[in-house]
């Protein structure tokens, strides 16, 4: 093909991202966004495959079709409370590749000469690295297997100094001798052990901001090969995927009250410990059950249900959606309060909502819904613990201290539905379950609210 034409296809697959980023902004555009991006990628693809016919084409087509199986496999099987862990797969595999591609580049040696394409390579290589094996640490942590939770890493933050002074010299050394393709292996190698330690530290709780800021050095690992093959799109696309994750890694940051110098440097764990104990926080708490809920919610008008983690694991999106279509043809006012780090993922709440057809405009950020708290009637907490214990607000020796809550405990009535007492990721106890205004709601996340709807439809 000419190069005028690859160009220009390029040109309109940039342009596709660019949109297709943009309509994903919004529910009602992010089917069409999607779209435009799979188109985008598509034709980037088949532009490139006929542009450079390196490899033969049945070697290419079995490679879609095993990527395609597994993919097919992981998208229809995958649950809605492990997307999480699918998405820091995703993100690791990106960064495999751009691993692999620019170290077969490299071994190649025709295609990389130049100084600029030699420090493209090395940095492709070692963010790539580092992006796969902390990926896959990410996602053992999010998927709670046992021997993840057991490795301490002794001095970790000089470790991972260490390790990452090791592999910027190992890289220096590539650049000023490109013939030894053995110091990118090395450095690659270096680089995945330091992928574990950095994020072998981080609790679960932590995950969104880990997935984000991972997600961004995918992009930016992505741009790196782009210049190794000199691809325009390639570039423009992983720049694009590498602001984007840095943002949001920012707004997470933010959302937890976390500096992201901690989350580069993997220095993000759990804490806990001081204040009172359980036992003297938790010694007026008073349970409820279905039946009174819903005569609280009988003469309410204005709900607002605060999702978490325990509505993923419990499932329980689409019994709390058919809970509030039954509350809204009541002409309750329903809401929900959606804290940006609720959950294991960036919009991992948003996600589950969606898949329960949850109208978008019901749904009320953290700063939005906060002002008007105390105008709520029934404020329903499904699963959630640190991201609304007034702890945040009220100790500033709290392990959470700072770190902005969705201020439930405001409303007049609080409602919060849980399997037990047991605290969060902060490991703290929290004082909203003992609130004079607060009532516990013992069982399965599922189970409590479709009970509470039984008990409102039969009134």
């Amino acid at each position: 093909m000419s190069s005028v034409w690859i160009d220009l296809a390029y040109l309109v697959a940039v342009i596709l991202f660019v949109l297709g980023l943009k309509g994903l902004t919004h529910p009602r555009t992010a089917v069409r966004g999607n779209l435009m991006g799979a188109a985008a990628m598509l034709l980037a693809v088949v532009v490139t495959l006929f542009d450079q016919q390196i490899v033969g084409f049945w070697l290419i087509i079995l490679g879609v079709i095993v990527g395609s199986g597994i993919g097919a496999v992981l998208a229809t099987r995958i649950a809605m409370t492990a997307m999480p862990q699918l998405v820091a797969l995703f993100n690791g595999f990106g960064g495999g590749a751009s691993v692999l591609v620019a170290g077969a580049a490299l071994a190649a040696g025709d295609s990389v000469t130049a100084k600029d394409v030699i420090i493209a390579t090395a940095a492709s290589g070692f963010i790539g690295a580092v992006t796969f094996s902390g990926s896959l640490v990410a996602f053992a942590k999010l998927q709670e297997l046992d021997f993840i939770e057991g490795i301490s890493i002794p001095y970790q933050q000089w470790v991972n100094a260490g390790a990452a002074a090791v592999c910027l010299f190992l890289g220096l050394l590539l650049v000023l001798h490109p013939e030894y393709d053995t110091l990118y292996w090395l450095m690659a190698i270096l680089a995945l052990g330091l992928g574990v330690s950095l994020v072998i530290s981080i609790g679960g709780a932590d995950m969104p901001v880990v997935i984000a800021l991972l997600n961004s050095y995918s992009g930016l690992a992505a741009s790196a090969t782009g210049f190794v093959l000199s691809n325009n799109v390639l570039i423009v696309a992983g720049s694009l995927v590498g602001a984007s994750g840095l943002i949001l890694t920012r707004i997470m940051c933010d959302a937890m009250n976390r500096s992201l110098a901690n989350v580069l440097f993997g220095t993000l764990a759990p804490s806990g410990g001081g204040g009172e104990s359980a036992d003297e926080v938790y010694a007026n708490v008073k349970s409820t059950s279905a039946d009174e809920v819903a005569m609280l919610l009988d003469v309410a008008q204005r709900v607002v249900i605060v999702p978490g983690y325990g509505m993923a694991v419990a499932q329980a999106q689409h019994t709390v959606s058919d809970l509030a279509d039954a509350l809204i043809d009541r002409q309750v006012r329903v809401e929900f309060g959606i804290h940006p780090v609720a959950g294991r993922m960036p919009g991992h709440m948003n996600v589950l909502l969606a898949e329960a057809d949850v109208p978008y405009d019901l749904l009320r950020e953290m700063d939005d819904i906060n002002p008007t708290m105390g105008q709520v009637d029934v404020a329903i907490v499904l699963g959630a613990n640190d991201v609304v214990n007034p702890l945040a607000r009220t100790d500033p020796n709290s392990p959470i201290a700072g770190m902005p809550i969705i201020d439930v405990d405001k409303a007049r009535t609080v409602i919060v539905i849980k399997r037990s007492l047991s605290p969060g990721f902060a490991g703290i106890p929290n004082p909203l379950f003992a609130a004079e205004n607060t009532l516990m709601l013992f069982g399965d996340g599922r189970a409590a609210v479709s009970d509470i709807l039984k008990a409102v439809k039969e009134g």
